[in-house]
């Protein structure tokens, strides 16, 4: 208990410093917004009367109280470019982002944690050698080049979706997620890559040990000390990696979501940001923040829970 009181203060401290540093990111960053919205023939009353209402004539400190304190109380403010409510503009735009990331984490789950250790049971033969080739290869590709390509050949050759022509749920479900597999496999390839040769190479250095020998030695199948032994002990340290690479996902969606036009929130913190709107840009960023600082507390806990030592230690 007190190891789990101790993250979430941990937690808590680190949302507050992240709110402080993006709270003045962008106040420091050159541009007016009230002359976006009104224009460069604006009279200076105009900018004054218009700065006077959305705020930004108050001293910084006490404009991030006023934002952190609506922050707290799920008053995200208003959207200075759409002129409409944050949380109800985010609503809008949320379920595309959540569903993408979801898509890619079971699939990078799924396949790299089973390519992985398959590797690390066949790395002397043709089909461990050929597993490490498709590794390097999926970690070379940026997933950006791998957007083009995927468009390129599924979209432009194969015609099996419209490239930029966004799905919407509602409409037509099974588009949606026909036209979806294709922007969560540009995510997933370089992650599955990633995490399958790092599943490989926690497995080989576990079966090295002399448990592993021992067992061996005890006449247990080769199967039967992977899945009951080796695997126990390596996903204390594929866990950690299984962490950063959520919050990786999550917050690299914001460029695919551009090149395959998903009317994600990835694409409105791009307007956002281009339009000076701080209060849209500020809580988009506390959400990504959010995400990766409670996917880490999570791993935390659960590593906590799987090595009785860091229990210990806590």
């Amino acid at each position: 208990m007190r190891y789990i009181l101790k993250k979430t203060a941990i937690l808590i401290l680190t949302m507050f410093l992240i709110s402080g540093f993006t709270f003045l990111a962008f106040h420091i960053i050159p541009g007016d917004p009230a002359q976006l919205i009104l224009g460069t023939s604006a009279s200076p009353e105009q900018l004054e009367a218009l700065r006077h209402q959305l705020g930004t004539d108050l001293p910084l400190y006490r404009q991030y109280i006023q934002w952190i304190t609506g922050f707290l109380h799920g008053d995200f403010g208003t959207s200075i470019r759409y002129s409409m409510p944050v949380a109800s503009l985010l609503q809008g735009h949320l379920a595309p982002t959540l569903i993408l990331g979801a898509m890619v984490i079971a699939a990078t789950l799924l396949l790299g944690i089973p390519l992985g250790i398959l590797g690390a049971h066949k790395r002397d033969s043709l089909c461990g050698h050929i597993l490490s080739l498709l590794d390097m290869i999926g970690i070379s590709f940026p997933e950006f080049f791998l957007s083009i390509l995927l468009m390129w050949i599924f979209g432009l050759i194969l015609h099996l979706f419209t490239p930029g022509q966004y799905v919407d749920y509602g409409s037509d479900p099974a588009g949606f997620f026909r036209f979806m597999i294709f922007p969560a496999a540009a995510i997933a390839i370089p992650q599955t890559a990633i995490l399958a040769k790092y599943v490989r190479t926690a497995v080989i250095e576990e079966l090295g040990k002399d448990y592993v020998r021992t067992a061996k030695g005890k006449g247990s199948t080769m199967q039967g000390i992977l899945y009951s032994h080796v695997l126990k002990n390596a996903i204390v340290s594929i866990v950690p990696l299984i962490g950063m690479m959520i919050g990786s996902i999550f917050s690299g969606s914001i460029i695919i979501e551009q090149v395959f036009g998903i009317p994600g929130v990835g694409r409105l913190l791009i307007s956002s940001v281009s339009g000076r709107d701080f209060p849209l840009t500020e809580t988009i960023v506390m959400y990504i923040a959010l995400i990766i600082v409670l996917t880490n507390f999570a791993v935390d806990i659960v590593i906590q829970w799987i090595d009785p030592r860091i229990r210990l230690n806590g």
